[in-house]
């Protein structure tokens, strides 16, 4: 049997849910990483609390103060969901308490908040820290990434990375905490999206020596819910251009979209690489497909191979079936199992180093979209 990991929740909010039914059905992975196991939630929400209690008989102490579970004994670990403004005292307070903590996005407000966050993981090794981010995951972009590792693409032409959706198109829409800029942040959609899009690169060594960007911000008031307007303050849209050294340490230009208003998308996260060996692409639109270039002399045909379900940590379901969203949460989950477990997961979750350059990337983004200019990243 697994060894169990005893699991504290704080924000039993929709991706809370989702990592309880990741849990519930760890039995669905053949291979033995150890196992998480919910016993404790926190949330101010009687419903949400109510909904775990209901569905998870491990549950055996809820509470609206979250430092109650970092007290108790039978907790190892953290998984956290709490907007962006709560993030430096929350995870600092996790950390320092040693439990180890799977964070959501972007590991603080600002760039000093995240250093903040950073220095605490340093000051306790012991704990394994990581952020959320489970697009890559799906087994054709793990096609993908070992086309990246076996050299396949050549010399990089150009990368594009891309987080996409639809749900603010419609300017009627309530405003939420995500607009606004005191809990959100400056950062707007790079913020909460970003880290999405720079998991598969920064993973890869492509990172940015200098980013040009362009925020958007379509909509400048919402409804308040309460029949009065208010300000909506954080940014749409944004496109990030970066020049990043390949192995050969000359440039090529990557491409970081975060979109909140993109028509007709719905969650929509796409890697393309292209190279002058061979150049590749996945959406999630296209969960199953891995497409690439096979060359016909001077020309370049493109085509689609349907990968099917063999993720990275095999599962009970057979190959031809198709791959989804709650089975890329269950794989990111078996990943960070394996690291408080000391096995190597082959592709781990965002970590904490990462998330400092991802801040300084956004920062110089904020920046260059002030002055218009390039900005450069400090190494």
């Amino acid at each position: 049997m697994s060894k169990k990991v005893r699991f504290g929740i704080i924000g039993c909010g929709l991706m809370g849910k989702e990592f309880a039914s990741a849990a519930a059905r760890w039995c669905h992975l053949n291979e033995e990483i150890p196992c998480p196991e919910i016993v404790a939630v926190c949330d101010k929400n009687p419903a949400a609390v109510d909904w775990f209690s209901k569905h998870f008989p491990s549950v055996t102490f809820t509470t609206e103060n979250y430092r109650e579970l970092l007290t108790r004994d039978d907790i190892d670990a953290i998984y956290c969901a709490l907007p962006h403004n709560l993030h430096a005292q929350v995870y600092c307070d996790i950390i320092n308490a040693g439990k180890h903590l799977l964070g959501e996005k972007p590991f603080g407000i600002d760039k000093e908040a995240n250093e903040t966050i950073v220095a605490a993981v340093k000051a306790h090794p012991e704990v394994i820290v990581r952020c959320a981010s489970e697009f890559p995951y799906y087994p054709a972009c793990q096609q993908l990434i070992q086309w990246i590792q076996e050299d396949k693409f050549g010399k990089i032409i150009q990368v594009t990375s891309c987080f996409k959706h639809s749900s603010d198109m419609d300017p009627e829409k309530p405003i939420n905490w995500k607009r606004m800029i005191e809990i959100n942040g400056e950062y707007g959609c790079m913020g909460d999206l970003g880290i999405h899009t720079q998991h598969l690169p920064f993973r890869m060594g492509w990172k940015p020596v200098n980013v040009y960007a362009k925020l958007s911000k379509l909509i400048t008031e919402r409804p308040d819910g309460k029949g009065g307007r208010v300000p909506c303050l954080t940014w749409d849209n944004a496109v990030l251009t970066c020049d990043v050294k390949d192995k050969d340490g000359s440039l090529f230009p990557m491409m970081l979209e975060t979109k909140r208003m993109s028509p007709g998308s719905t969650n929509e996260w796409s890697i393309e690489v292209l190279g002058l060996k061979a150049s590749a692409r996945f959406s999630t639109n296209d969960p199953n497909g891995f497409h690439y270039t096979q060359s016909w002399g001077k020309e370049q045909a493109w085509c689609r191979l349907n990968v099917g379900y063999k993720p990275l940590f095999p599962t009970i379901t057979g190959g031809i079936f198709e791959f989804g969203f709650t089975d890329a949460i269950l794989q990111m989950w078996a990943a960070f199992l394996c690291e408080i477990g000391g096995m190597d997961p082959k592709f781990g979750c965002f970590t904490p180093e990462e998330t400092l350059l991802s801040h300084a990337l956004q920062t110089a983004a904020l920046e260059s979209h002030k002055t218009g200019a390039v900005v450069a990243l400090n190494d």
